[in-house]
């Protein structure tokens, strides 16, 4: 269950009953959840918007939904407000956002996504590169995209083969095999770039 202070609850409240509106309820999610990008978002949730397959969590005035594919990035999440001479301010914090808690259970994307930014990314970051999690098909098959300063790169066969490939095979051998569906014909951002191919006149 995500925490809602006290303040944070009597904040919410306040903004609900504003929205005249019976049965309005507040709706939680986490976008690009499980990524550096990750952003925690509340929204008003009148009746029949949430999802079929969201949670629902009762608070003293209100309830709330969390959307099924968030709730796991949502753990340990605590929203609060925070009075301050501007009035104050909603604040969320959810330390899980970008990489959730792994366990035996967790899913392989989650555990692909653990290796991809704690130990992969830092070290193409100082080349601006980085690598995305496409989609990990039923049958093993890892499908990976290279952007930033990897997308293009002469040296991406290396960094696949060598590394990537390496890296995440000997950590999680239920991987069969790993896919680049990169467009490297585009070398804008490239930091290593390939020369172009030249015929002997």
């Amino acid at each position: 269950m995500i925490e809602i202070t006290e303040s944070g609850q009597d904040y919410l409240k306040q903004l609900l009953d504003k929205q005249d509106c019976d049965g309005i309820a507040i709706r939680v999610f986490v976008l690009d959840c499980g990524t550096p990008k990750a952003e925690t978002c509340i929204a008003f949730c009148r009746p029949g918007e949430e999802q079929e397959d969201d949670e629902i969590f009762e608070y003293t005035s209100f309830n709330a939904f969390v959307e099924k594919k968030s709730k796991q990035y949502l753990e340990e999440a605590v929203v609060d407000f925070a009075k301050d001479s501007m009035g104050g301010q909603l604040t969320i914090r959810a330390p899980n956002s970008r990489m959730p808690k792994l366990n035996d259970d967790s899913p392989l994307d989650d555990r692909i996504n653990y290796v991809l930014y704690n130990e992969i990314n830092p070290g193409l970051a100082a080349h601006g590169g980085f690598i995305s999690l496409e989609e990990v098909t039923e049958d093993g098959i890892v499908v990976l995209r290279f952007g930033g300063g990897c997308q293009g790169c002469g040296m991406v066969d290396v960094t696949l083969k060598d590394g990537v490939e390496k890296t995440l095979m000997e950590q999680l051998p239920q991987i069969k095999e790993i896919r680049d569906v990169t467009d490297h014909t585009d070398q804008e951002n490239a930091y290593y770039k390939k020369a172009p191919f030249k015929i002997p006149s």
